[in-house]
């Protein structure tokens, strides 16, 4: 148990985080004398990591000092390397693109509070807060970060499958066809790469509640170089879904975004750059973002089967997997050629 003020923090190396906070409060000149000056509030809808603002008393007068606290998930190392998504993490804070890295412990680190507004489900749909969101994913797929440009998506699902297996029980995994998930993968790795396709840093996870009105965006631990209609699909796919409903596990995909809105978003993704671009640009980077997200289906849907397995966060994981298989069967036909 880690601190006790208006709520508590649940991880596993509470002496080593109360060092690093109160390391963090010395450099800003804080004095803390009682664990009891840091109040402790649980942030809602993360769902691999649980998160959580901590506000202190400054030294001058009665301004409050504020951090982010984020504690990785049981068993959510399966999904990526903690030490690669680390130095992304700090990349991406060097070149403008999110919170610094304030401090690090056992199974968590600390960030630097962004003091900026979540954007809500209700945000995607705004014309203009769409447009802005397109323009900055445009700016993150184009970021030059160090080591290899190669597209991680098959390999990743690949991986993940073996997982899923592993933890599955034959029942759950007949009920989610994993045996014959290979053969899918490698027809979508066939159907969906081709040449032409622009690869970039891609975020892979932008959901709402990722995205911030002045920074725009966080969470990088499933960032990757991917073609950037996989990163489209992504977010249209996650309009479908309300992390802070009272069921936030079921996706509505009688609102994903319709013809109209994906031309826009998408055009308004290819004039951010300043170049001209065509009508028939706009039309094939939408047909591939539509086909990519099968492939995204898979993507959470496995995710969704390992994190059933290993995480307790009260999220239904497993249902939420249902939905992203159901989705893929229904539209592979209508979306595949053969």
């Amino acid at each position: 148990m880690a601190l006790k003020k208006n709520g508590f923090i649940p991880s596993s190396a509470p002496e080593e985080l109360k060092k690093v906070l109160v390391a963090v409060a010395s450099v800003w000149g804080d004095t803390i004398e009682d664990m009891e000056e840091f109040h402790v509030f649980p942030l809602k809808g993360a769902m691999t990591n649980e998160v959580f603002q901590i506000n202190w008393p400054t030294n001058h007068g009665d301004l409050h000092q504020k951090v982010l606290v984020r504690v990785y998930g049981k068993g959510v190392e399966v999904f990526f390397n903690r030490d690669d998504e680390i130095r992304t993490f700090e990349c991406m804070s060097e070149l403008g693109q999110g919170p610094r890295l304030l401090g690090r412990f056992s199974d968590g680190r600390i960030e630097e509070f962004i003091h900026a507004r979540t954007l809500s489900v209700a945000d995607l749909r705004d014309p203009e807060i769409s447009s802005l969101i397109a323009a900055k994913l445009r700016e993150f797929n184009n970021l030059d970060m160090p080591g290899p440009k190669n597209v991680l998506l098959w390999e990743r699902l690949r991986t993940w499958l073996s997982q899923a297996k592993r933890f599955c029980s034959p029942s759950t995994a007949k009920e989610f066809g994993l045996d014959g998930l290979e053969e899918e993968i490698s027809i979508l790795e066939k159907e969906l790469t081709q040449g032409y396709q622009e690869i970039g840093f891609c975020h892979n996870d932008l959901q709402y509640g990722n995205i911030m009105m002045d920074e725009e965006t966080r969470d990088y631990e499933y960032a990757s170089y991917n073609p950037v209609a996989y990163d489209l699909a992504n977010h249209f796919c996650e309009m479908a879904a309300n992390y802070h409903s009272e069921t936030p596990h079921i996706l509505d995909y009688s609102i994903y975004p319709d013809l109209e809105e994906r031309q826009r978003f998408i055009s308004a993704y290819l004039a951010s750059s300043g170049n001209e671009y065509s009508d028939a640009e706009v039309e094939q980077l939408l047909s591939d973002a539509e086909k990519y997200t099968l492939a995204n289906h898979l993507f959470w849907g496995l995710w969704g089967i390992i994190s059933g397995h290993v995480n307790k966060i009260d999220f239904n994981y497993l249902e939420y997997a249902r939905q992203r298989f159901q989705q893929y069967w229904l539209t592979k036909p209508l979306l595949l050629s053969s």
